[in-house]
C-alpha cells in the first residue's frame, strides 16, 4: 500500500515538473520572439528587407522566412503524402486519454511531451496493479493445484481424442494463426517505416524540449528505484543480483552491437522499397541531403563525375544526363555556395531542371573549398588546402571541369552516333555556361587565359548573373572589410587560412537554428534584417539560404582567405585583375610582369556572345558594376547584351523567379555552332609582350 502511494506521488510530481519546465521554456521562447518583433518594429529599412517574408509581425497566421518549395515542413512532397497518410491512420490507434480529455482535444491539442507523459503515466499506474494481481494469482494457484490436476485428467483425454479425429483442420487453424502473426509483424514494420519516413529536422528549441523531458525521466527513474529499494529491499537485492549475473554473462559473450532500426527508402533505379539499417547514434535529426538526393527524389537522372585538377584538388562535377543531346549547359555557383543552388527550387523554379526539360545535357560544377577537403593528398594540412585564390578557380577548377565535359560528351556522342566520326570538328556539341557571382568572374578569367594560351575554351555562349570582377562601387561595410584585409592580411593569413565552421557540432547547430528561424518568424525576421545590414541592405532571403542542406554537420562550402583578399584587391584598385602576390618578383614569376594581369584590358579576346544580368536590388554586386563589365566589353568589340531584373543578389539562384528562367532559356536557344578558334593575332602579340617583359 505504501509502495503504491509513493509511486502515485512520484508520478504526479514527475508530470508536474515536466509541465512546469515545458511551459517555462515555451514562455521564454515566446518572450524572445516578442522582443524580436519589438526590435523589428523600430529598425529602419525593414520594409524592403523583409519583403516577401511574412509572419515576423506576429499576425495570427504565422509564416516564417520562406524555404524553397521542396523544403516545406522539412520534408519532400513524397514524405508529405506519407505524413498525411500516417496522421489519418493515427485516428484509429489506441488512445490512452480518458473521455474528459477527449472532450477537450479540439480546444487544446496535446503536445508531443504531454502525449508521451500520458503514456508513461498509464504504464506506471498499471504496472503495479499487475504486480499485485500476480501475487493473488500465485496464492490461488498453489491452493487449487490438486483440484486442477484431478479435474484436468478427463479434459486432456478428450482433447487428445479430438486432435486425432480433426488433425487436418487443426493444421489449417495453425496456418491461419501463423499468417495472422505474419500480417501483424508486417503491419508493425510498416508503422516503423511510416514514422521513420515522416521524421523531419528538429530545431534547437525542439531538441531542448526533448532533452529536458529525457533528463526529468532519468532523474525520477533513479528516485523511483531508490524508493523501491528502501520499501522492498529483498526484491531490490534480487534484481541487483540478476543484473550482476547478466552483466557477467554479457561480458563472456562479448560486446553488445549497436541498436539499429529497419527503414525503407526508395532505390535509385528500382521503385520498390528496400531495407537499410540506420543506427540511432548516427542520426542527429539534421538535414544532410545532397544535390544527388534532391535530383533523384524529383525523378531526374543523376551522375557524379570526380575531376582532379592539375594541382591535386578533387572536384565534384554533377550531371543530369541527357547523353544523346548535342547541346549542353554548364552551371557554376558563386561564393559560399554549391551546385545545390541550381536545384533548390524544385522542378518549377530551378535553372538546372528547366534546362534539362528543354533538351540540354546539364552539368553542375563545384569549386574547391569544402570543409571535407577533398584532395589527392589525404594528409594535406588545412593551411595547404586553403592556399588558393580566384586565380585557381579560373585557371585550374573550370579548365579541369570543362575538359572533363568535353571528354565525356565527345566519347558518348561518337558512340551513340557513329556518323559524327566523319566530321572534322573535334567538338560535336555546343556548350553554354550559366554562372553566378564569383562563378562569373572565374569563367571570364578562364576564357581570357585560354585565349592567351591559344587553347580552345569549348564554350559557345556565356550567361553571367551578377558577375563579380568590379567592386569599387559598394557599401560602407564592404569598404571596412576591404581595408581590414589589406592592412591585416599578412598577419591573419597564417592563422585563418579559410572562413568556415570548423566543428561538426557548430555546423549541426547552424543547421538546426535555421529551423528555429523558420518556426519563430520574428526571430528569423530579426536575423534576416541584421544579416542584410551587414551586406549593405541586400534583401535576399539569407535566413532561407541558411536552411539549405549544403550547410550541414558533415560538410559545408567555405571561402579561402586568399579569395577574400583577392576580392579586396579588386575593390581597392577598381580593376578586374588577377591575384597580386605582394611583390614584383613573385608577380614576375607568375605573370611575366611586375603587376598582375588586368583582365579588363583583354576583354577583346572574348569571341563568344555574353549576356550580362544585373539585379536592381543587389547590394553585394551593384548594377553599376555589371554595367562596367558591359561598357568595357562593348568598347572591346564583344557581342554582349545587358539586362536588369528587380532582384537581390541571391534571387538569381535561390528564389523562384519565372521571368529570369524565361530569359535564361531564351538566351540558351540562341546558341550558335561552336566557332573555330584560330590563334588570333592579338593573342600572339600579348604573349610576345609578356615574353619581352
Amino acid at each position: 500500500m505504501l509502495q503504491r502511494f509513493v509511486d502515485n506521488v512520484l508520478a504526479v510530481a514527475k508530470e508536474s515538473v515536466k509541465t512546469f519546465t515545458y511551459e517555462s521554456l515555451s514562455n521564454i521562447v515566446r518572450l524572445i520572439n516578442g522582443v524580436s518583433a519589438l526590435l523589428l518594429s523600430i529598425l529602419p529599412g525593414k520594409a524592403t528587407i523583409l519583403e516577401g517574408i511574412q509572419g515576423w509581425e506576429l499576425r495570427p497566421t504565422f509564416r516564417g522566412p520562406r524555404f524553397p518549395r521542396w523544403m516545406e515542413n522539412g520534408v519532400s512532397s513524397f514524405n508529405q503524402f506519407i505524413y498525411e497518410l500516417s496522421v489519418d491512420s493515427d485516428t484509429s490507434s489506441v488512445d490512452y486519454s480518458s473521455a474528459e480529455e477527449d472532450s477537450d482535444i479540439n480546444i487544446c491539442p496535446a503536445s508531443p511531451s504531454s502525449q508521451s507523459s500520458r503514456v508513461s503515466r498509464s504504464s506506471s499506474l498499471t504496472k503495479y496493479d499487475r504486480l499485485q494481481t500476480g501475487w493473488i494469482r500465485c496464492i490461488f494457484f498453489w491452493i487449487l493445484l490438486p483440484a486442477k490436476f484431478l479435474l484436468g485428467i478427463p479434459f486432456y483425454l478428450c482433447r487428445f481424442l479430438c486432435n486425432r479425429v480433426s488433425k487436418a483442420p487443426a493444421i489449417t487453424g495453425t496456418h491461419q494463426s501463423s499468417n495472422f502473426r505474419t500480417i501483424k509483424r508486417v503491419q508493425t514494420l510498416k508503422d516503423q517505416i511510416v514514422h521513420r519516413a515522416t521524421d523531419r529536422r528538429r530545431g534547437v528549441i525542439e531538441d531542448l524540449h526533448l532533452a529536458i523531458e529525457i533528463f526529468i525521466e532519468a532523474i525520477f527513474d533513479v528516485v523511483h528505484k531508490a524508493a523501491h529499494f528502501i520499501l522492498s529491499p529483498s526484491e531490490a537485492l534480487g534484481k541487483l543480483f540478476g543484473w550482476v549475473y547478466n552483466g557477467r554473462t554479457s561480458d563472456n559473450h562479448g560486446s553488445v552491437p549497436e541498436v539499429s532500426v529497419t527503414t525503407a527508402t526508395l532505390g535509385e533505379n528500382d521503385p520498390a522499397p528496400t531495407e537499410r539499417n540506420t543506427t540511432f547514434q548516427q542520426s542527429l535529426n539534421t538535414d544532410a541531403r545532397t544535390c544527388q538526393d534532391v535530383i533523384t527524389e524529383l525523378g531526374y537522372p543523376y551522375e557524379a563525375i570526380h575531376v582532379i585538377t592539375a594541382d591535386g584538388y578533387v572536384l565534384l562535377l554533377e550531371r543530369i544526363p541527357r547523353r544523346d543531346s548535342r547541346k549542353a549547359v554548364f552551371l557554376q555557383h558563386g561564393v559560399f555556395d554549391t551546385s545545390m543552388g541550381w536545384v533548390s527550387n524544385g522542378i518549377v523554379g530551378s535553372p538546372a531542371f528547366a534546362a534539362f526539360d528543354q533538351g540540354y545535357d546539364v552539368f553542375l560544377g563545384n569549386f574547391r573549398g569544402l570543409v571535407s577537403r577533398e584532395h589527392v593528398d589525404k594528409n594535406i594540412s588545412s593551411r595547404q588546402y586553403w592556399q588558393y585564390s580566384i586565380n585557381e578557380h579560373g585557371t585550374e577548377d573550370i579548365p579541369a571541369m570543362i575538359e572533363k565535359i568535353h571528354e565525356v560528351k565527345t566519347s558518348e556522342l561518337k558512340l551513340s552516333q557513329p556518323s559524327l566520326q566523319e566530321e572534322t570538328d573535334d567538338q560535336p556539341y555546343k556548350l553554354c555556361a550559366v554562372c553566378h557571382s564569383l562563378g562569373g568572374a572565374a569563367i571570364l578569367m578562364y576564357v581570357i587565359t585560354r585565349r592567351i594560351e591559344e587553347k580552345p575554351h569549348r564554350l559557345s555562349r556565356l550567361i553571367l548573373l551578377s558577375p563579380a570582377g568590379f567592386h569599387n562601387d559598394s557599401t560602407f561595410v564592404f569598404t571596412v572589410v576591404e581595408y581590414f584585409f589589406l592592412m591585416l592580411g599578412p598577419i591573419i593569413a597564417p592563422f585563418v587560412p579559410g572562413f568556415y565552421i570548423p566543428t561538426r557540432f557548430f555546423r549541426m547547430l547552424l543547421n538546426k537554428l535555421a529551423r528555429d528561424f523558420h518556426n519563430y518568424p520574428a526571430v528569423g525576421g530579426l536575423v534576416q534584417t541584421l544579416m542584410s545590414y551587414f551586406v549593405g541592405g541586400d534583401s535576399s532571403n539569407w535566413v532561407g539560404v541558411l536552411g539549405l542542406p549544403h550547410y550541414n554537420m558533415n560538410d559545408m562550402p567555405g571561402v579561402s582567405f586568399h579569395v577574400a583578399l583577392h576580392l579586396a584587391q579588386m575593390k581597392h584598385t577598381g580593376k578586374f585583375r588577377m591575384y597580386d602576390y605582394g611583390n614584383p618578383s613573385a608577380n614576375m614569376d607568375v605573370y611575366g610582369s611586375p603587376e598582375p594581369l588586368d583582365l579588363g584590358e583583354y576583354y577583346g579576346l572574348i569571341d563568344i556572345p555574353v549576356d550580362l544580368v544585373a539585379g536592381q536590388k543587389d547590394k553585394v554586386i551593384r548594377p553599376s558594376m555589371v554595367r562596367k563589365h558591359y561598357k568595357v566589353m562593348k568598347n572591346s568589340g564583344v557581342d554582349v547584351s545587358y539586362s536588369e531584373f528587380e532582384y537581390a543578389h541571391l534571387d538569381f539562384t535561390f528564389s523562384h523567379r519565372e521571368e529570369l528562367l524565361t530569359y535564361v532559356m531564351s538566351r540558351l536557344l540562341l546558341l550558335e555552332p561552336t566557332p573555330k578558334q584560330p590563334s588570333s593575332q592579338k593573342a600572339v602579340k600579348l604573349k610576345k609582350k609578356e615574353q619581352v617583359n
